[in-house]
């Protein structure tokens, strides 16, 4: 058993993939010793969490996951502790495994009742796992409640209760302080409201190997580090020009040539869209301000997009000539509303002309001519979409980025929190990818290390500090 942390790139499976690592298994081993294997490994897990803890909530439901539940609460019984088993299933519809181990669970003498003990030390959530296919509701739904109420830790076995395993999506839901992942760890625990129902998760493989089946993502793990041969010059890092800021939005331009700057770029240019901005960034004197009409983009990484409002459409023809191209906000905007840049992005993409996009929700709905509400159902499915469909790597930002390439990979970062979701932290990002691309970072890489290293500072700022996208800027 192992605490999932970023330390490492955690391969990740959909429901599908997991039941067929979880048949091949079954087929292997002795009847029955999964479900063996999980109970016991979440009886450890509940006493780590919660030594002390006396009366102990098993809240089972009808399927497997309730089995898992049988088996740890058999076990938490012969160890001394009170488990209290509420089981929502059928005998005459329940799983022959989960049968088998209600039946070990009534031998040990564990105890049952119709309803949760008045109170608990701790409560195991084995209602649904990766079974939950619709909102629950009636028994199920009132004891997802009485747990998220109940002021005591909360041990999910494999995936939150009413959480979508896939795609981290669910209207009612546990919220665990501690969820145990099961023969393969499911993206949903990290994208989406996966964060925030997961608690901290941890991982069991209970002995078995996923063997040939691919991992359909893979948790985002720490960059290496970039180190700078002596024998350099300021050329040598690349050229960053950013395209935006204009009238009244100046700030969000100059925020993502800062953050260029303090990621590494050689030089960063600024070309504003407002023929009146400065010429001079006084809190910044490194940055060369240029009209962006005459800046060479063909040698450039470009950021294009940052407060650039409606006079960014006239830039984009050229700056979809660039180098290396970073598309934000207004940029991205410009294009859903325009197919003749839709086609020309595309082809960008596919003559392999590194270019990273980098949308929120609503900026993805826009390109994909949908609502915000399905692109957030499933982000993975919505960053593959778009990635296909632009042959360009995409970013789609939010609780658990999503960045996905062309040819399908896909990673989930890890790293972050909800001080980000302030204004100017996607230019810090834009202007942090574009310092990597300038450096000749392939776009995949760049921006699964920039959205990783960002969500980590975030993680580490000061927490007697506001979180400021300026102070993000030049971290």
């Amino acid at each position: 058993m192992q605490r999932v942390t970023p330390d490492r790139p955690w391969p990740l499976y959909d429901v599908a993939a997991t039941r067929r690592i979880e048949q091949a298994a079954a087929a292997a081993l002795p009847p029955h010793t999964l479900m063996q294997r999980a109970g016991l490994a979440v009886a450890r897990l509940a006493l780590a969490i919660a030594p002390h803890a006396r009366t102990v909530w098993v809240a089972c439901g009808p399927g497997n996951n309730g089995g898992d539940g049988f088996e740890a609460a058999l076990h938490l019984k012969r160890w001394g502790k009170e488990p209290v088993v509420t089981w929502r299933g059928d005998a005459a519809r329940a799983p022959a495994d989960a049968l088998a181990s209600l039946a070990r669970a009534r031998e040990a003498r564990v105890a049952f009742a119709p309803e949760p003990p008045p109170s608990f030390d701790l409560a195991l959530d084995a209602l649904l796992g990766i079974g939950g296919t619709r909102a629950p509701e009636g028994a199920l739904l009132r004891d997802i409640e009485r747990m998220n109420a109940g002021g005591a830790p909360v041990l999910s076995i494999d995936v939150p209760s009413g959480l979508d395993a896939g795609t981290g999506s669910g209207s009612a839901f546990v919220r665990a302080s501690h969820t145990l992942c099961l023969l393969a760890l499911k993206p949903g625990l990290f994208t989406m409201q996966g964060r925030d129902a997961a608690g901290v998760p941890w991982f069991d493989d209970l002995g078995v190997d996923a063997g040939t089946d691919p991992a359909g993502a893979t948790l985002s793990s720490p960059p290496a580090a970039r180190l700078r041969p002596h024998a350099s010059h300021k050329g040598s890092h690349g050229d960053v020009a950013v395209i935006g800021g204009a009238p009244g939005m100046a700030g969000a331009a100059l925020l993502a040539a800062r953050a260029a700057l303090h990621h590494g770029a050689g030089r960063v240019f600024v070309g504003f869209l407002d023929p009146d901005a400065r010429a001079l960034d006084p809190r910044q004197p490194d940055l060369m301000v240029r009209a962006w009409e005459g800046l060479g983009l063909d040698t450039m990484a470009v950021a294009c997009g940052c407060g650039g409002g409606e006079a960014v459409r006239m830039a984009l023809p050229r700056a979809l000539g660039a180098r290396a191209l970073v598309l934000d906000a207004d940029a991205l905007n410009a294009i859903a509303a325009d197919p003749q840049l839709q086609s020309l992005l595309a082809g960008r993409g596919r003559r392999g002309v590194p270019t990273v996009l980098t949308p929120h929700p609503l900026e993805a709905a826009r390109l994909l001519a949908r609502d915000t509400k399905a692109v957030q159902a499933d982000r993975i499915a919505a960053a593959r979409e778009l990635a296909r469909k632009f042959a360009s790597v995409v970013v789609l930002k939010g609780s658990g980025s999503v960045i996905a390439a062309p040819e399908g990979a896909v990673r989930i970062n890890p790293t972050g929190n909800a001080r980000l979701a302030i204004a100017g932290t996607g230019d810090v990002l834009a202007g942090w990818i574009a310092a990597r691309l300038a450096s000749g970072e392939s776009a995949f890489e760049a921006a699964s290390a920039a959205v990783y290293l960002h969500g980590l500072a975030a993680d580490r700022w000061p927490a007697d500090r506001p979180l400021t996208a300026s102070g993000l800027a030049s971290s």
